[in-house]
Parts: structure tokens; sequence; C-alpha cells
């Protein structure tokens, strides 16, 4: 439903949908931008807040909730929590793979129609899940539930964003992942107290009901494709003719994927990302086995870890604030930087003080790389094709999230222990932070390619 107040009289002159994803004007002049407040509520931020509770409930429904399911699974069902979590890994394969074709869409049709059917695919899909009895099923179940993540989580919400905001980006972003940032808080308790309540096929019936109410009529009636279709411009400013373009109105053209893909800067940041990834997923998934082995008691191990979350929220919202003294790429060469020293104080500093600032460091970086991903390359490579360039890079780092768990494990069982690989994961942090430093000898677009700083 389009409310009145969201279509404002449209002015003779300002930019064609159609021309401007070639880069083209159109009009008797050409169309410059000035950051003049809008006179209503500029319609961005109602996609924004959709967005923030959308994220927080798929988040904590298809992505966090498996956890609470695997024990009264592997009871029931006779199922081996490897077998189990066999199927969870083909969910995120299936996401990385999807992600290159879900970017190509949202650039060229928007999010409205993805985002619905994503939503709608994975109340579905979770339903099934609370009758499934087949073990093949389980896993095609989960192959669909990865197509629905990669629908409606965060790069499509990123992509839908960067559409809608340049000079306030970073605030949109925010607003998304600090409510999101809570998915596992609210959902992981409700989920227990569900199926300790109504065991856990009702528990995955009524979580889909919620989901399905939050989210399907949402998507579809709220989302739009870009500020250009309701005659707005991004972030609510107001055209005014002028006699030449700006360097503003020209960045929204940025790269093909084709060029970005071949620039070296793409090939660079994707490599410092990857690394990263593999790092940080590593160690997350041998925190508590590494803390439990040593004698920091499981009890400890789980509570230290929780709250990672929590340090996520608090340095996303220091991040944006401060943020704005550094230039992206520093201030991710910087966290990649910290998250090495987080895990060198986590093998070092043989304390429960010890683990838990290595913890809030650990967390503290995970937060803020969630949002320098997405600035960095509407940065660098602007917003027309900004889901399909980030859709490529999502499949790599798809890579790196496969084989840490396993790579880790492996290279755990060939030391005979953990404090090897951990050392080894802080190497692999700080080579992502040397690989951040090509980057930063591109700037942002101004003419349609990237030009050295």
């Amino acid at each position: 439903m389009m409310l009145p107040m969201d279509r404002p009289p449209r002015t003779p002159l300002q930019i064609d949908p159609t021309d401007a994803t070639e880069g083209k004007l159109s009009g008797s002049s050409p169309v410059t931008t000035v950051r003049r407040p809008a006179t209503r509520r500029y319609y961005g931020w109602t996609i924004a807040t959709t967005l923030a509770l959308t994220e927080t409930i798929s988040w904590g429904i298809l992505y966090y909730a498996f956890s609470v399911f695997l024990i009264p699974m592997r009871d029931e069902l006779g199922w081996s929590a490897a077998t189990l979590t066999g199927a969870y890994s083909v969910a995120m394969l299936t996401s990385g793979l999807a992600a290159p074709f879900v970017g190509r869409w949202l650039d060229n049709h928007g999010p409205r129609v993805l985002m619905t059917v994503g939503s709608t695919l994975g109340v579905l899909l979770v339903l099934a899940w609370s009758r499934v009895d087949s073990l093949v099923l389980f896993y095609l179940i989960w192959a669909g539930l990865g197509l629905a993540m990669a629908a409606t989580l965060y790069d499509p919400a990123f992509a839908t964003l960067t559409r809608w905001f340049e000079r306030d980006r970073n605030r949109a972003f925010l607003l998304v992942t600090v409510a999101a940032g809570f998915a596992s808080t609210i959902t992981l308790p409700l989920s227990s107290w569900l199926v300790d309540r109504h065991g856990w096929r009702n528990a995955l019936v009524i979580l889909a009901v919620i989901l399905a109410v939050t989210t399907i009529p949402l998507h579809a009636l709220l989302l739009r494709r870009r500020p250009e279709d309701l005659g707005l411009h991004p972030d609510g400013a107001k055209p005014i003719t002028g006699d030449t373009p700006t360097a503003s109105m020209v960045n929204r053209v940025g790269l093909t994927t084709r060029e970005a893909l071949r620039n070296p800067s793409f090939r660079w940041l994707t490599l410092a990302f990857f690394f990263e990834t593999f790092a940080m997923v590593a160690t997350g998934v041998h925190l508590i086995p590494y803390l439990t082995e040593r004698g920091d008691g499981a009890r400890f191990a789980a509570t230290a870890t929780g709250l990672i979350g929590a340090a996520q929220v608090g340095a996303r919202i220091l991040a944006t604030i401060f943020g704005g003294r550094l230039s992206q790429t520093t201030l991710t060469m910087l966290v990649f930087a910290l998250q090495s020293v987080a895990v060198i104080v986590l093998v070092s500093w043989q304390t429960r003080t010890g683990v838990l600032t290595a913890v809030l460091l650990l967390g503290a970086g995970r937060g803020v790389v969630t949002l320098m991903r997405p600035g960095l390359i509407a940065e660098i490579y602007g917003r027309t094709h900004f889901g399909s360039i980030s859709g490529m890079q999502a499949l790599f780092l798809t890579g790196a999230r496969a084989l840490a768990p396993v790579g880790a494990g492996a290279a755990y069982t060939l030391a005979g222990g953990y404090s090897p690989v951990l050392w080894g994961m802080a190497t692999i942090s700080a080579l992502a932070a040397l690989a951040m430093l090509p980057v930063r000898r591109y700037r942002r677009v101004t003419t349609g390619t990237v030009t050295p700083a």
C-alpha cells in the first residue's frame, strides 16, 4: 500500500530511472543535488525501520534457533550431532552459492518480491522441518532454508539501504544491525522456552507463525526498489537545476560488476575479508571447547562467549559515531589488527580477566566488520550494481565460513591442542589487516572508474 505522503509531486527535471542506471541525465537540463532537508519524513527511514524488525526476526528464527533444536532432535530421531550440523552447513553453502544471483536480482528488480518470497519460503520450510522424519528430507529442507537466508538476511537488506541512502547510509546500517544484534538474545531463550513447554515440533510451528506474521506482510507492503521510483532522491535530498552534474550525481553510477571484479581493489578487499572470516569463524566455533579444555568450565565458557553479541552492538554504535574521523579502509584495517590482538590475548592471558578482555575485543571487531564490508563496497564501487558486486564477494566468503570449522578441527588434531591453532588464527587476522593496505590506494568512484587516491 502506498500512502499519499510517500509520493511527493514530481519535478520536471530529475533523473529518469532507466537512464540513471547508465549514468545519463534526462530533461531539458542536467540535474544536480543539494542536501536540503525534505519537508516530509523520508520514506527511506520507513524501509530502514521495516528491515530492522524483519532482520531481527529472520536472523533469530532462520539462523540462530537451530542450536536449540539439536539436542531434542538428536534424542527423538537418533541422528548424531555431526549429522544434524551437516544440514546446517549445507544451508550456509547454498546461501553463498545463491548470493550472486540474489545480488543481480536486487540490482534489476529491487527487494520487494525477493524478500517476500524468501520469507514465505522460510515459513513453509520451518513448518516442514517441524514434521521431518527423513534424513534426506531434512537436508533438502535446510538447502531450501539456505535460499531463504540468501533472500532475506543482511545482503539484500544492505543492498536495499544502499539504494536509499548515501550521506546517511551508515546511520541506516546501524539502525538495522543494532536491532538484529539482539536476534539471538531474543530468539534463543524464546525457542528454549517453547521447546520445554510444547516440544520441539510444536515450537517450530509457533516460530513459523511468528516469522510469517512479522516479515511477509512488511516485506510485501513497505519495501520499494529505490527512491527515484517514488520521485525521491537518496537521503531525501531535493533536486535543483544546474549546468553540470555534480560528483555526487555521478557517484550513483559507479562500476559495473564486470569492471569491479577486474579491478585489483576488489581482489584485495575480498582476500582481506576471506582471511578475517576464516579466522573469526574458526575462533568462534572452537572458543567454548578451547576454554573448557583448559579448565575454565563449561558454564563460564558459554557465558563468556555470549558476551560477543553484546560487544557487537556496542561497537557498531561507537563505530558509527566516531568512525567518520577515519576512512573506512583505515578503520577496517585497524579492526582486523585488533582481532589479531584479541586472539593473542586469549592465548597468552591465562586468566578469566584475559578471557573476558579477548571476548569483548572479538565481539567489538565482529560487530564493526558487519558494517564495514557493505560500506566499503558502496564507497568504492557505487550504488547501482551494489547487489551484484556484494553477492560475488559473499560467494567467496562462504567458502571461508565452510572451510574454517573443518580446517581448525584438522589443525587441532595435527597440533594436539588449541594453542597452535589460535596462534595461526591470530596470524591470519594480521594478514587480513595487511591485505587492506592495497585497498587504501583507491578512493570512491567519481568518473565510472576507480582511481588511485
